[in-house]
């Protein structure tokens, strides 16, 4: 709280590259959008990129570690109006700039009455800021899961509040092995974004414990750290800057491998859906999935964007979306 509240003013004050990881071009729609959000709530942002998963229209967003809001603004514009945003963080000058900006960013985007909102409190501990079980289409966190010390209670309260299909979509920083206790317990390091960071394996088994599907890898990159000082207490340890996506799929929603058919029905994606690392969806290519992937799309705010139907899978080497 101190880090975020008092210490950092604005991005500069970042003593490692950890948070300007390089993400993937925006498009128009997106660059757009982020120009008409406050100065002062992109001054005092300090995530990784961008978290903006697809097929976003009226659907109901729930931000983890919201910081000062950009995100939240910005996904208040793909959602519409009849859209809605949460905003969730710890740090309460955060949240007081995030608050502060409501009323112009609804008059900039034309909207009667606000659909975005914000909560002073912590992610592992959602209910105390009065959020319902299965009320969110999706959760996204920016590089904020690494400052929480209880990474499975944040996945778990994230499962409990999402809708059966929903999804978690984010970005964070992972490890190349388990952080020792020097590390773990260095101020800044954990400031920065990096003493926190989960082992990448561990995020498979937390989110198999609490009950989502296997993590889909969407984006990676190393992350460089720009400080000498620091890169010696690290050592050899790497880390990467990376964006999965998680779903709630309700068992029995399909028993097998199948065949899908994008329409290209979503804003923005027409011509090709990018879901993974592994699936690129094209507007009337039928492509084989694994038994994981055809429940995904069955359940969740994917389905009507697709002909899904049984069949034997060709690629037999795919073993789910890891």
């Amino acid at each position: 709280q101190d880090y975020y509240g008092k210490e950092l003013q604005k991005t500069e004050d970042l003593k490692t590259n950890a948070c300007i990881t390089s993400a993937r071009p925006l498009s128009k729609v997106v660059r757009d959008a982020l120009e008409r959000i406050h100065e002062e709530v992109v001054a005092r942002y300090y995530g990784c990129g961008l978290v903006i998963p697809e097929c976003l229209s009226s659907c109901r967003i729930l931000d983890l570690g919201c910081g000062s809001g950009r995100d939240c603004y910005l996904l208040s514009q793909l959602v519409g109006e009849q859209g809605h945003i949460t905003g969730i963080d710890m740090t309460e000058g955060q949240i007081e700039v995030a608050k502060k900006h409501i009323a112009y960013h609804m008059d900039k985007f034309g909207y009667r009455k606000p659909n975005v909102e914000f909560f002073h409190g912590y992610m592992e501990k959602l209910g105390d800021a009065g959020l319902a079980d299965n009320s969110y289409d999706i959760v996204i966190s920016n590089c904020v899961i690494n400052l929480a010390p209880d990474k499975r209670a944040v996945l778990q309260e994230a499962f409990r509040v999402l809708k059966p299909g929903g999804e978690m979509y984010f970005s964070d920083v992972y490890t190349s092995q388990r952080l020792s206790k020097t590390i773990r317990k260095h101020r800044v390091l954990w400031g920065e974004c990096l003493a926190g960071a989960l082992y990448w394996r561990d995020l498979y088994s937390i989110a198999e414990e609490v009950g989502f599907s296997p993590p889909c890898l969407v984006t990676a990159s190393p992350i460089t750290i720009g400080n000498k000082e620091l890169e010696e207490i690290i050592g050899d340890c790497r880390f990467v800057s990376a964006t999965f996506r998680l779903f709630k799929v309700l068992g029995g929603s399909w028993a097998g491998p199948g065949q899908v058919i994008y329409n290209g029905g979503i804003v923005g994606h027409e011509r090709e859906l990018v879901f993974d690392a592994n699936f690129t969806f094209k507007e009337g290519e039928v492509v084989d999935v694994d038994a994981e992937m055809a429940a995904i799309l069955q359940s969740s705010r994917f389905a009507d964007e697709f002909l899904i139907r049984a069949g034997r899978a060709n690629t037999v080497a795919l073993q789910g979306c890891c």
